[in-house]
């Protein structure tokens, strides 16, 4: 006989958006949230499994809808570049590598561009045991008229369509995709959601046009744009920690790689110019990203991780910081960390926290007011009502 699980915690935050509870109990049986109540009334029968958190904070898992698992990060580019060119085997032990960083910091889901679907099969069987994270693919990103032609392979869970270069990357070598070509995708997407990288007016707008489920990054796109995502209920994830990655480049005249604790910069010569420049993106980007939030545009969380400088896990919580930057509460954010992508991305086990849901979620060391920053020193990590058995609060380092 299976018996329930009792996780009591000082402070409760569901994901729902709605506020913070102080005391609470969750009743678990069967990998499944039974109860939600006072902590006071939690029942104290013999044999009761309990287990106490009084100081720490219950959130939902976090869901990045912005991640590439095979690229490297390293602010070391022939590093970079050699995980570009590597083989199959050395990209899967990349991406399993990432995975688990992920899982670490508390993502358990996330949606991947730009990775083979051979790679992520593989890693599903070969990490099954783990149960580790929800992966949503796209397969390769579209952004040319040759991977119009090329198709979309089976087994993709939603479409990605690089319409607009990535905000951070230099001019892209290969010819873009016009209006035309971004029309076909999409007649033919079935019923695939399509994720758009699109900056600037005309192209967000010709990308909302043509019917696109989700924007991506959306730089300088203007209000009128918001308020038409805010209409046709179009997903934003605005990826803001690209500015602020990029314009802590410049200032440090180095490669800079985003950490909690810590900033690491390669030697380089600073660029006034870039500066000024990544200082005037990062305040526009947070100023439509509040503006989005009176509007009601529905945003999520997606930080690019796998990008030079952007680390897989550990750069969700800089993101988020930059969302309660742009006016966003506490809960907000926390609501479109992982209610907001999990939904959107089909993620059915992940997301809010309710009666009826998968008890997936993580314990943070403190009260509520220490969030988002100790979401990076986690207590522990729960998958289907039980303590994760891949996550270690203090790892035993390997020599």
């Amino acid at each position: 006989m299976v018996r329930t699980r009792f996780i009591v915690a000082g402070s409760f935050i569901d994901g729902s958006g709605d506020g913070v509870r102080k005391n609470v109990f969750l009743a678990v049986k069967d990998g499944i949230i039974t109860a939600i109540g006072p902590a006071a009334d939690l029942p104290h029968n013999d044999g009761t499994v309990i287990d106490d958190f009084p100081h720490c904070t219950i959130v939902p898992a976090l869901v990045d809808c912005s991640v590439t698992l095979s690229s490297s990060p390293s602010v070391d580019r022939s590093e970079w570049l050699s995980t570009e060119e590597a083989g199959f085997v050395k990209k899967s032990a990349l991406m399993a590598q990432h995975i688990r960083y992920c899982h670490s910091h508390g993502v358990q889901g996330v949606a991947a561009g730009d990775v083979s679907i051979d790679l992520v099969e593989h890693l599903q069987k070969e990490m099954a045991q783990e149960n580790i994270i929800d992966i949503r693919t796209s397969g390769r990103v579209c952004r040319s008229r040759q991977d119009c032609e090329n198709g979309k392979p089976t087994g993709t869970d939603f479409l990605k369509i690089g319409y607009s270069g990535n905000i951070d990357e230099e001019e892209a070598s290969y010819p873009r995709l016009n209006r035309e070509d971004i029309y076909r995708i999409m007649q033919q997407r079935g019923n695939k959601n399509a994720v758009v990288v699109a900056n600037g007016r005309h192209q967000v707008e010709e990308a909302l046009e043509v019917g696109c489920d989700a924007i991506e990054q959306g730089y300088v796109m203007g209000e009128n744009n918001l308020r038409k995502m805010a209409e046709k209920d179009v997903l934003w994830i605005p990826s803001v920690i690209r500015a602020k990655n990029s314009l802590d480049q410049a200032s440090s005249g180095g490669d800079v790689c985003c950490r909690f604790s810590m900033r690491y910069a390669l030697p380089g010569k600073a660029n006034p110019g870039a500066e000024t420049f990544w200082k005037k993106m990062l305040a526009e980007q947070l100023t439509q990203l509040s503006l989005a939030r009176k509007l009601g545009v529905k945003t999520a969380v997606g930080t690019g991780a796998g990008s030079v400088g952007i680390l897989h896990g550990e750069s969700m919580v800089e993101e988020m910081k930059l969302f309660i930057k742009a006016g966003y509460s506490l809960e907000e954010t926390i609501r479109c960390a992982s209610e907001n992508g999990a939904g959107f991305f089909g993620m059915e086990n992940l997301g809010a926290l309710g009666v009826g849901r998968k008890a997936t979620f993580l314990i943070a060391r403190g009260m509520a007011k220490l969030l988002p920053r100790k979401l990076s020193y986690l207590e522990g990590i729960y998958v289907d009502g039980a303590p994760s058995i891949t996550y270690s609060k203090n790892p035993v380092m390997k020599a």
